[in-house]
Parts: C-alpha cells; sequence; structure tokens
C-alpha cells in the first residue's frame, strides 16, 4: 500500500486553518458522542448499528441541544457514518465539520463558506483562486446562485415539481444536476423543496420550499446548509413523515429522538451546516478521488 503523505500533510494544513478560522471569531470547539441510541429519521440515509445504538450519520442533534443549552456559536470536526456508501468520492466513515451560528440564516452560512473557503486558501499561499481539473476557480468573485427550481428547468429532464411525485427527486439531482453546477466560482444551490429539507426552516415568502443551500464546486457537493427549524411540533410532524418513507420503502425504523425534540423548544433563532472535511481536502490536494486524502482506507485495513 501507498500512502500519499504529501497530501496527508495538505490536509492537517486545511483542517488547522479551519480551526483558526473559528477559533478566531468566538465559535467555541466541541465534542459530542458518535454512539446515539436515536439518529435523525431520513429516509435515504441508512445509519450503522453499533450495539445498542446507532454510529451518527452527523452531530446535529446533539449540536442543537448545545445551542438550546446556551452554548452560544459552536463547530465541531468529527467522524460521521452512513451504511453503504463507498464510491470516488464517498466513504462510509467519513469527517465532517459542521458549525452552528445563533441569530443567524441561510444567507449568513453562504457568507461563512466564502470567508471559510478565502481563509483557508490564503492559509496554503494560494491567494484567492483554486486550481481545480485545470480550471481556475475564483474565490474572491460573487459565486453564483440559483434555487434548486432554476437549476431544474435549466439542466433536469423533469420539472422539480414531477421529480418529486414521481420519486425522482435524488435520481435527477445526481445523474443530471450536479454534473453541471460547475463554472469559474463556487455555486450555492438554493431553496429545496420542503420535503427534502427535513430539519429546515420553511421560506417565509414561499412556504414550499426551505431555507437550505448546498454548495459545489465543478459539480462535487462540499457542504449542507440551512436556517434550523426550530418549531418542536412542526419538526416531530417531519420526522414522523420520514419514518412513515422508511416504511414504505421497507427500511428499518428505530424511535424518534425525544430527548432532542424536547430541547427544541429552547433552542434560539439559528443556521447551521455540515462540509465534508474529506472532499474539502479533496479540493485543496487536487485531486478527484476520495482514497488519495485518506491515510487508510476501508479496503486496506
Amino acid at each position: 500500500m501507498k500512502i500519499n503523505l504529501d497530501n496527508l500533510r495538505r490536509r492537517a494544513e486545511v483542517t488547522a486553518s479551519v480551526r483558526r478560522f473559528f477559533m478566531a471569531r468566538g465559535y467555541l470547539e466541541v465534542e459530542t458522542p458518535l454512539c446515539v441510541p436515536a439518529p435523525i429519521p431520513e429516509a435515504h440515509i441508512d445509519p450503522l448499528e453499533a450495539g445498542s445504538g446507532y454510529l451518527q450519520a452527523s452531530p446535529e442533534l446533539c449540536m442543537k441541544r448545545l445551542l438550546a443549552a446556551g452554548a452560544g456559536p459552536i463547530f465541531q470536526i468529527t467522524k460521521a457514518f452512513r451504511k453503504g456508501e463507498r464510491g470516488a468520492k464517498h466513504i462510509p466513515e467519513m469527517t465532517l465539520l459542521e458549525w452552528y451560528t445563533p441569530f443567524a440564516d441561510y444567507e449568513s452560512l453562504m457568507e461563512d463558506c466564502r470567508g471559510l473557503f478565502l481563509a483557508i486558501a490564503r492559509d496554503l499561499g494560494l491567494g484567492e483562486s483554486l486550481d481545480v481539473k485545470g480550471k481556475t476557480i475564483h474565490l474572491d468573485r460573487p459565486w453564483r446562485r440559483l434555487t434548486v427550481k432554476e437549476a431544474y428547468a435549466l439542466y433536469g429532464s423533469l420539472p422539480v415539481e414531477e421529480a418529486l411525485a414521481q420519486d425522482h427527486f435524488d435520481e435527477v439531482m445526481g445523474l443530471e444536476v450536479e454534473p453541471r453546477l460547475c463554472g469559474d466560482t463556487p455555486v450555492l444551490l438554493c431553496d429545496y423543496p420542503t420535503p427534502m429539507a427535513a430539519l429546515a426552516k420553511r421560506k417565509s415568502s414561499d412556504p414550499s420550499v426551505a431555507e437550505r443551500f448546498e454548495l459545489y464546486v465543478e459539480g462535487l457537493e462540499l457542504a449542507n446548509g440551512f436556517t434550523e427549524l426550530t418549531d418542536a411540533v412542526e419538526q416531530r410532524q417531519r420526522f414522523e413523515d420520514e419514518v412513515a418513507l422508511r416504511k414504505n420503502l421497507r427500511k428499518s425504523t428505530w424511535p424518534l429522538p425525544e430527548k432532542f425534540l424536547t430541547d427544541l423548544s429552547q433552542m434560539p433563532p439559528a443556521a447551521g451546516i455540515a462540509l465534508g472535511m474529506d472532499r474539502l481536502a479533496m479540493l485543496f490536494c487536487g485531486t478527484d478521488t476520495i482514497d488519495d486524502v485518506l491515510a487508510f482506507p476501508p479496503e486496506c485495513l
């Protein structure tokens, strides 16, 4: 087995830059458990069982409970797990960066992403741009932004409403829309249909969509953020809808995270985001294969 030590060193530099960025802005770095009794019920994400609990797919629920306890702005770099995810850009045991900001919304998260990417590029001596597949990606220019509805109209074989009705949303997104989210700046894909944003706040001007966005660079998804839903009654209903969908798909289910739902009523308005550290390292190492930025891909263990 050949280990790419240069990439591991660059990855360590990226991680150090991320920590500097958030600590300089007064964020508290936290740690939360990897094994939880009740993960987020999501129809298309299958958790890994671990004893009497589950390995987290995201630290989201625990971090929001810290917000409810008055922690203020927080961030975490942690492991997360997804059953059956393996490919050139996917791995079952991934590393996530998550951060949460009280009294913020998804608009401010988009600015956070831009600031973070610029900070990393400058720390690494790259100036204000990246070279990706021989193309210069300008981080300092205004980032391209379009809604999910606009993206489906431009690139999809179906309008977004039909894709949802026919249960082809993920298929059209993954095969037709995402590969076209390219350009000389990162791309912010915004305003997801509410059924595709189980923990995000509805947009007041259009309740059919939620204040959720995803960040792409040359078709590579890097982050998923949103204005947080803080209505415990609506959140319970959304969770129950996801459980029902899992049952219809003949997938396993588990109890709802009741302690999270209890604490949610005390959580301040906030915005939160998950960013894949493995893919961030891929970007700054100039590779399109996740194995190139790992010390040990799972098949090498």
